[in-house]
């Protein structure tokens, strides 16, 4: 699109991070007890800034984490981890080459995958981005043993109504998103994988201010909790598949 300065901001921050364990609770209810049984997860997040949460002054903002730590608070679920492998500024070129050097075992009981917004705003050909996005769908699949119930893919947020995006066009920007978003949910359920469209909760908080993170690009750990908060209930029933 033309605007080169913005790709360099896109590409300040990096991060392939592991949040760790938390504490063990409370032991397991005795044979008498009729409450849930309490059971640990772990949880491989994949993708760009949107993943790690770019602007965020502590990393327990972003989405992952937020996922993790409500998961960890129900009832059902205790000492759960996440794990991230994710940079700013990658597209899905850059995410497999990651993917293909890590030593990452296929026994995450959850995986999800956002990725694709560098790739619009790099004008990269969406013939490319459906190729690439097909082979992380695979890979993600791989790393959940194989199970697409364990596997869950977010839509691409616009980031077009922000103020960072003001001098490019707004119609065009989401124009683009949606034509990226429209390959990713085809091919997830083309493999049968859950598929939350998170990307019309970006374009409706336009416009408050705290909905975003200080770069006024990325959202604020109050956005990253409206997408959980829309998933949540559905992800949450796949640690009970």
């Amino acid at each position: 699109m033309g605007f080169l300065g913005m790709i360099g901001l896109l590409l300040l921050w990096s991060c392939s991070a592991d949040d760790g364990t938390l504490a063990p609770g409370a032991p397991a209810p005795a044979e008498t007890d009729t409450a849930a049984t309490v059971s640990s997860f772990s949880y491989l997040a994949l993708g760009d800034s949107y993943t790690i949460g770019t602007g965020l002054a502590a990393s327990s903002g972003r989405f992952p984490v937020q996922l993790r730590d409500r998961l960890n608070a129900a009832q059902e679920f205790e000492g759960g981890t996440v794990q991230i492998i994710a940079q700013n500024g990658w597209t899905t070129g850059q995410l497999i080459n990651a993917l293909d050097q890590s030593d990452k075992n296929s026994d995450f009981d959850l995986v999800s995958l956002l990725i694709g917004v560098n790739n619009q705003f790099q004008n990269r050909p969406e013939d490319e981005y459906a190729e690439e996005f097909q082979i992380l769908t695979e890979k993600a699949l791989v790393l959940a043993g194989n199970e697409p119930d364990r596997v869950f893919i977010l839509s691409i947020p616009d980031y077009g109504v922000t103020p960072f995006a003001s001098n490019l066009n707004a119609e065009t920007v989401a124009a683009e998103i949606d034509a990226f978003n429209a390959i990713n949910s085809v091919i997830a359920a083309e493999y049968g994988i859950s598929y939350f469209d998170i990307t019309e909760i970006s374009r409706a908080v336009a416009g408050d201010p705290g909905m975003l993170a200080p770069d006024n690009l990325h959202p604020s750990a109050e956005q990253y909790g409206l997408w959980v908060d829309s998933f949540y209930q559905q992800v949450k029933l796949k640690l009970h598949d």
